[in-house]
């Protein structure tokens, strides 16, 4: 066969493979959409606007750390003919001790000679008591009548009060105190150079109205 004539027979076959060759790149993004598509892979979409609304100077030193674990059962009296709604929390809290040292005043540091450095240290604080949701889960709950996200939440709020109170109960403020000599001691006679003795301070007394 002539040359002129193949070429006028392939031109037509090499001009239809390269029109589908340049349709398959341009609908291949399109189709790759649906490789799958009982599980297509998310789209996701995040927009946010940080703004910065405070800045709080931070001075306490937290000193202790209490660990709770507790089994609360949350009842709740609703309709006067029904059974009570109750939920059961299997609740993990902790508590943090303190002492905030931006309450030290230039009296409460005191130099007694060449060698002492007495300071009086504020009263401890509890400084945070909180459950962790991470480490609880909720164990039961009955008769919730279409409100169990209520009374589960009511039931932590109750939880998160008796972290409070277990931890005062528990001591927590004399563990703070005890530890702060522990660890502040040393490092202020490292710093000074001194011997340093820590004492509580002495609250001044409310002094009677003049008449």
């Amino acid at each position: 066969m002539p040359l002129p004539r193949l070429l006028r027979r392939l031109l037509p076959l090499a001009f239809l493979l390269g029109l589908g060759w340049f349709l398959w790149l341009k609908v291949r993004p399109v189709l790759s959409a649906f490789d799958n598509p009982l599980n297509p892979a998310p789209r996701i979409t995040v927009t946010h606007n940080t703004v910065l609304q405070k800045v709080e100077n931070l001075g306490r030193l937290e000193l202790v750390r209490y660990q709770f674990k507790d089994v609360v059962e949350y009842r709740k009296s609703t309709y006067r003919f029904l059974p009570d709604a109750k939920v059961a929390l299997i609740v993990a809290g902790n508590a943090v001790g303190c002492l905030d040292l931006r309450k030290v005043r230039p009296q409460d540091v005191v130099l007694e000679g060449d060698s002492v450095l007495r300071l009086a240290l504020p009263a401890p604080e509890l400084c945070t008591w909180q459950v962790d949701h991470s480490k609880s889960k909720v164990y039961s709950v009955e008769n919730g009548f279409f409100q169990d996200a209520e009374l589960v939440d009511a039931g932590y709020k109750y939880a998160e009060a008796n972290v409070r109170t277990a931890a005062l109960q528990s001591g927590i403020l004399a563990q703070t105190t005890q530890n702060a000599e522990q660890v502040l001691r040393p490092m202020l006679e490292t710093m000074t150079g001194r011997r340093v003795v820590l004492v509580p301070r002495l609250e001044n007394p409310l002094l009677p109205a003049r008449r």
